[in-house]
């Protein structure tokens, strides 16, 4: 991590974003290697922001690529709970265990997982020397020294968010609604804001409310930036509409703007159910190039099914939409060949199509995600099947799921 910091951070386009300063983690429990939340980048005029660690593509000697160009500006506040790497993490004490000799913390590294997630894995430590001499050198596994976890005081939020980091979103939604009331929210509140935002599109419309109403409002502003649009709208759409405007106002503008289009929509059509984040490519983008785009760990398996092809601008709503073509065709062809020479001309959705229109249509074509197109011709979303069966389920589903 030394050597990250002060790296350039770039986006899509290779545009300069800012300079690394430090990589935030959450600290565990146990001897569970810490989750890396993200990075603390410098923008202009030395102002830190924090850049998600589900942003970053690629991180090497030399630079880090972000997946996106749209940030969220707000000043980077660090939270309890959260570390510092550089900052605060270094010349820390701690304790080898295979020997029980102290030592202090030099540097550390940080890995992806097969999962996709960033963990700190191991550290560099250096152990006294004898008359002011250097000690030796040891690179060890995370859970090869004692010392940095957090303390074990009690059933605390920390540790049951430390139970909870295999379970994937849905259980921990699951979880949550066993514990009692001001636990949930104490849970809640201690949880990062992605993780927190892929809970609340697990839990039931009226538990969402109460969590979100419970978070500070520029906490919850900045959950609902983390939410995917369709989500945050449909849970904005439950609130008065004095909360909405100022939740909305609080929020980045680019981040609010695609929820308030969606928010113009009926909550029972294509429009109303879309997601405006489906993966969009230029007509002269290639197969290696979308290829790389689904591989994205934040694209969900139905939306990753399909790219669409469209002129620019390339954010919804896109200039005019010229075709689908999906993943399992663009497997077949050569990296180098065009995703435009290989579309699917699929009648798409009008964002008015009621519900049932919708489902026939997934059920006609077999699909797992289909096009939403308005009638100037432009892209302005993608139904995924989740999407649908949310909509057609009781409105009582999860607490029925939950119950058996």
């Amino acid at each position: 991590m030394s050597r990250v910091a002060g790296l350039t951070v770039f986006d899509p386009n290779g545009d300069r974003v800012g300079k690394v300063r430090d990589v935030l983690v959450a600290l565990r429990v146990d001897t569970a290697a810490p989750r890396a939340l993200g990075l603390v980048v410098e923008v202009v005029a030395r102002r830190r922001i924090f850049v998600p660690m589900g942003r970053v593509t690629g991180l090497d000697a030399n630079s880090v690529l972000l997946s996106s160009g749209t940030l969220n500006v707000k000043r980077f506040e660090q939270r309890a709970g959260e570390t510092l790497v550089l900052g605060e993490l270094l010349d820390r004490s701690v304790t080898i265990n295979d020997s029980d000799r102290p030592a202090a913390v030099v540097d550390a590294a940080v890995e992806q997982t097969r999962t996709g997630d960033w963990v700190l894995s191991r550290l560099a430590v250096s152990e006294p020397g004898r008359l002011g001499r250097r000690g030796q050198l040891r690179q060890l596994a995370w859970d090869e020294v004692s010392g940095l976890s957090l303390p074990q005081t009690g059933q605390s939020a920390e540790t049951l968010i430390a139970t909870y980091r295999e379970l994937n979103a849905a259980d921990v939604a699951h979880a949550l609604q066993e514990l009692p009331i001001k636990r949930r929210h104490e849970v809640a509140e201690a949880m990062d804001d992605q993780r927190l935002a892929d809970v609340l599109g697990e839990l039931p419309e009226g538990e969402q409310i109460t969590i979100l109403g419970t978070l500070e409002e520029r906490r919850a502003a900045d959950v609902l930036e983390e939410m995917d649009p369709d989500d945050a709208a449909d849970l904005l759409a439950e609130l008065s509409n004095v909360d909405r405007d100022r939740l909305l106002e609080l929020m980045e503008p680019d981040e609010a703007e695609p929820v308030r289009q969606l928010l113009k929509y009926s909550e029972d059509t294509a429009g109303g159910i879309m997601t405006s984040e489906p993966v969009i490519l230029s007509y002269d983008a290639t197969i290696a190039e979308a290829l790389a785009r689904v591989r994205a760990p934040e694209i969900t398996p139905a939306l990753a099914s399909q790219v669409y092809v469209c002129r620019p601008p390339s954010a919804t709503p896109t200039g005019r939409y010229l075709g689908l073509a999906h993943i399992q065709r663009l497997l077949r062809e050569p990296p180098s060949t065009l995703v435009s020479g290989v579309l699917d001309d699929l009648e798409p959705l009008r964002p008015e199509a009621p519900l049932a229109e919708v489902t026939r249509y997934f059920a006609t074509y077999n699909l797992v995600a289909a096009p939403v197109v308005d009638a100037q011709g432009r892209l302005v979303g993608a139904v995924s099947v989740d999407d649908v069966l949310d909509h057609l389920l009781p409105e009582d589903w999860r607490e029925r799921a939950r119950r058996g």
